[in-house]
């Protein structure tokens, strides 16, 4: 990460700046006790964390998924929950339920019973092994901060922050995520195997005597601080403007959509695809000692914002197409030059 001074900006501005990258780094540091490489993992988790979105990993058992999870909570000073997603969990045992009190003088009232997504960091473990019944149940935590249950909303405690894992569709007992619920993760990483040197280092950490001890170094009044920050970085116009085109370019048979587009994709991204490589762009921009986002920074982040919001058709599910796939194309293919905002005018 660059250290440069950002130049021309407010004084108390730049002191919030080097705030937020001396807060990102020090959480990073303490992850980095218990996890083992998975660095774009890391900073993907962490984007979404201070720009107040939610991460969706995806990776086959035992890559360190949930530990991951488990050593952000670990981190930071943020009431945590974790819900393990099975074929048997119900709405109610997510978001809570009415049950019958009876009090001292042997009245009775039903009296609400608060589920475990009431917490600031929830890890929703396995989310794809519940039924798309139960999936949904965090449609409402996730996009509005709040639930509504038993004819009465009641809001969640700032910051909120939804980390959910989901292994392969293609192991056994898993369900597909809906749509409108993949669509409110705004990352979905995809957490590959560790190469033989971080194996090697993984073993030395976890079958050793001595456990690393993460410490708390971040609470809920700077994360929020710095998640208003993030949306103050400057975007230009026509870097707004290529973000929004990579967005349309996956919209088959739309004025900007690319040949690949056409022929393997049935749905294309929705516009929460371009705030999120917005917002994502402006922590980048922040980390690299910078108060504008540059073309640079959407193209970095384009790939995770999209990959979950992007439905193949027949012909690329059975051609072996991936999402990640048309992004690679979408990316090189459409232009950032200039003269592509005349579209605007």
């Amino acid at each position: 990460m660059s250290q440069q001074t950002i130049q021309g900006i407010d004084p108390h501005v730049q002191a919030a700046t080097d705030a937020f990258r001396r807060d990102y780094r020090a959480v990073k540091t303490e992850i980095g006790k218990a996890i083992v490489g998975h660095n774009e993992i890391i900073d993907g988790v962490l984007t979404c964390l201070f720009v107040g979105g939610h991460a969706l990993l995806e990776g086959v058992p035992g890559l360190g998924k949930t530990a991951l999870i488990r050593s952000l909570a670990e981190a930071l000073h943020l009431k945590f929950n974790r819900i393990q997603f099975t074929p048997d969990l119900m709405p109610a045992d997510v978001i809570g339920t009415n049950i019958m009190q009876t009090d001292d003088n042997g009245r009775r009232a039903f009296q609400f019973q608060h589920g475990p997504i009431f917490a600031q960091i929830v890890l929703a473990d396995e989310i794809n092994r519940a039924t798309p019944k139960t999936q949904s149940a965090l449609l409402e935590a996730m996009q509005e901060k709040q639930v509504t249950a038993g004819g009465e909303i009641r809001k969640l405690e700032a910051p909120f922050f939804v980390m959910a894992t989901q292994n392969p569709l293609e192991q056994e007992g898993t369900y597909p995520l809906p749509e409108a619920q993949l669509d409110r993760f705004f990352y979905k990483l995809i957490v590959n195997y560790s190469n033989r040197e971080e194996l090697h280092e993984i073993l030395a950490r976890t079958t050793a005597a001595k456990t690393p001890k993460i410490e708390p170094v971040l609470d809920a009044a700077k994360i929020i601080d710095h998640q208003h920050l993030v949306r103050r970085v400057i975007v230009a116009q026509h870097v707004q403007d290529y973000a929004i085109r990579c967005t349309l370019a996956t919209h088959p048979q739309g004025p900007y959509a690319i040949a690949m587009v056409n022929q393997f994709v049935r749905v294309g991204a929705s516009p929460r695809a371009a705030q999120a490589i917005t917002l994502a762009a402006k922590v980048r921009a922040l980390l690299d000692g910078r108060f504008h986002v540059a073309f640079d920074d959407v193209k970095a982040v384009a790939t995770p914002a999209m990959r979950h919001r992007i439905i193949l058709n027949f012909e690329g599910e059975a051609e072996g197409i991936t999402t990640d796939m048309v992004l690679e194309k979408v990316i090189a293919e459409t232009p950032t030059a200039t003269e592509a905002v005349g579209a605007l005018k």
